[in-house]
């Protein structure tokens, strides 16, 4: 595979990177870098000024609101975004509704819905997981039910990523019980300022506020907000699954952790010789480093097909189950360069607003939250385990 770049897609990146160093708002780079968690008003803040430039919904045509990047383009965008510092956006609106919505929505849906998505106005989540069902996703229990012109729904969501910065959820419900749990599900477009619903935060080990429960109380949304036919929703979560997972944003970001660890491991001692020339180390760096070149590779494949109104193949499982075994490889090799003062943290510094001296130097002292999250990411969006299964059953015949 040719990856090499015309002058046209170089001379874009160099426009991408001169935007994000004039546009890149200087206190959310801090925070990306420092490790402090964003709020809600950073993000809308980044992405209302990508969404000025036409730039937030890069996998998305150019006939359907997007900027019509070329696959390079994709690529090299988000590479010169992560490796400026730049935080990711919250994507579920740009990466998964819209492609959803385009794919299956009404043409009443996707008026109301793409322009707004376009703009950052609206912020979306995912409702998929609950307690209990979480990677057997057909277990789902939260109801709906038929009432005239709208839905009742009932029940809860768990795990839900950025619900308290949201102001809609796409959410998987059950319409009725059939022998196949697949068949009786609904995917539903829900307002999360609609009374009887209650959104509670989880607070992660590494002290941070990324994960929700939210609960629904008699919660009524509108038969209009449902995407596609009753019982349609396990065809539309496998469509929308693909694009979540044929997200290529994680290699960039790898290539940013990668680099900072090199920065480390060029600062740190061991037997008083610098950390980067110890042979054992050196190896399993470059192990990593060849391990992103290959991911690389597949992300590319991905975004060739990955645009927002077409399916993404199970190309998309190899890429999320190896991206997220990288990113963890790297995080641990952080931990080891660190040794001693990459353990010890203080959650309330992850949060902003904390002006404590830090064990060791500061760069390792948030070593250990980027690693505890980094164990996550083998879960997260199905886990590495669903994801062989999906493998061997679509491309072995297993």
């Amino acid at each position: 595979m040719d990856i090499s770049l015309s002058p046209e897609v170089e001379a874009f990146r160099a426009e991408v990177r001169a935007w994000v160093r004039d546009n890149l708002p200087r206190d959310i780079w801090e925070k990306v870098d420092r490790g402090i968690e964003l709020t809600r008003d950073d993000n809308v803040r980044w992405m209302r000024i990508l969404s000025e430039k036409g730039w937030v919904a890069t996998n998305w045509d150019k006939a359907d609101g997007g900027p019509g990047f070329t696959t390079e383009q994709k690529y090299v965008f988000e590479e010169e975004l992560f490796l400026a510092g730049a935080p990711r956006i919250i994507h579920y609106g740009t990466r998964m509704v819209g492609p959803v919505l385009l794919a299956f929505g009404t043409e009443d849906q996707k008026r109301r819905y793409l322009p707004k998505i376009l703009s950052s106005e609206e912020i979306w989540c995912q409702g998929y997981s609950e307690p209990g069902s979480g990677s057997d996703l057909a277990s789902l229990q939260m109801k709906a039910v038929r009432d005239g012109d709208h839905y009742v729904v009932s029940g809860t969501k768990i795990w839900t990523t950025q619900a308290h910065c949201a102001d809609r959820m796409f959410a998987l419900v059950r319409t009725s019980t059939e022998p196949k749990k697949q068949d009786g599900i609904t995917c539903l477009l829900i307002d999360l300022k609609a009374p009887g619903v209650t959104v509670r935060p989880i607070i992660t080990l590494d002290g941070r506020h990324i994960f929700n429960q939210e609960f629904f109380d008699d919660v009524r949304v509108p038969v209009a907000d449902r995407v596609g036919e009753e019982g349609q929703g396990w065809r539309v979560a496998k469509y929308l699954l693909g694009h979540e997972r044929s997200n290529g944003s994680f290699v960039s970001i790898g290539k940013r952790l990668l680099a900072k660890l090199k920065a480390i491991a060029a600062a740190e001692r061991r037997d008083g010789a610098r950390l980067i020339d110890d042979p054992a180390f050196r190896r399993k760096v470059a192990e990593s480093e060849q391990e992103l070149g290959v991911l690389e590779f597949t992300s590319w494949r991905t975004l060739a097909s990955a645009s927002a109104d077409r399916p993404v193949g199970p190309e998309a499982s190899v890429l999320k189950t190896r991206t997220a075994d990288t990113l963890k490889q790297i995080n641990e090799l952080m931990m080891e360069a660190g040794a001693y003062y990459a353990q010890p943290f203080e959650p309330s510094a992850i949060r902003g607003g904390w002006n404590g001296e830090p064990v060791g130097p500061d760069y390792l002292f948030r070593m250990a939250p980027e690693y505890f999250e980094s164990r996550a990411r083998s879960i997260a969006g199905g886990s590495n385990e669903v994801q062989k299964s999906i493998l061997a059953k679509a491309v072995l015949g297993l």
